[in-house]
């Protein structure tokens, strides 16, 4: 694998309302934090570009709305961001993908020549699945490494129940079979970063 010196990653919505369980239900991969702030640290250390997304709802009972505590980052993710204003972007967004945040990602990764994306965060196959699949649309290199996201059991129509795992297995199926991403895990991109 061979990560590029401009290579960004994106950090989608990792939001302390989704440590809210009695709104989102069980929630899979326990090391997914720690995955996340491993390759956030790794991407600072190497000077490559960082993209902090944050989802603001527009809904008024979600833990993410505006002006709730749980719109903030996380404490580590907050920690971790202004370490080098140069390469790093904050953006909103209120719909899944982070291409369609404020300012516009593609125009700063166009801008800084970026032509590939590490794309981890929250929630697997609802935000961070749908900015991946954007960004194979928009030409990406995308990688999206699997255990640096989590996800939530989910009911479907029918009453089809799926949990926060199969959901995962799905994302990756998905991203890999139909030629969106190449799905990693993080210490594969965290050596590659070297």
């Amino acid at each position: 694998m061979e990560i590029e010196e401009n290579a960004a990653l994106v950090v989608v919505d990792v939001q302390r309302g989704f440590e809210e369980e009695d709104y989102w239900g069980p929630r899979n991969n326990p090391g997914a934090d720690r995955n996340i702030a491993e390759l956030i640290d790794a991407w600072q250390s190497s000077g490559r570009p960082v993209v902090f997304v944050r989802h603001d709802s527009p809904k008024p009972d979600s833990p993410l709305r505006t002006g709730y505590a749980g719109n903030a980052f996380k404490e580590y993710v907050e920690e971790r961001r202004g370490k080098d204003a140069g390469s790093e972007l904050f953006l909103t967004k209120s719909v899944n993908s982070a291409f369609y945040g404020t300012p516009g990602l593609d125009a700063w990764l166009r801008e800084a020549g970026v032509r590939q994306i590490v794309v981890a965060g929250i929630q697997t196959n609802m935000c961070a699945e749908t900015t991946a699949r954007m960004g194979g649309n928009l030409g990406y290199e995308v990688f999206f490494p699997l255990d640096a996201t989590y996800t939530f059991d989910e009911v479907g129509p029918w009453g089809w129940k799926l949990s926060a795992d199969e959901l995962s297995r799905a994302t990756a199926v998905t991203l890999h079979g139909g030629g969106f991403a190449s799905v990693v895990r993080t210490a594969e991109l965290v050596a590659a970063a070297v």
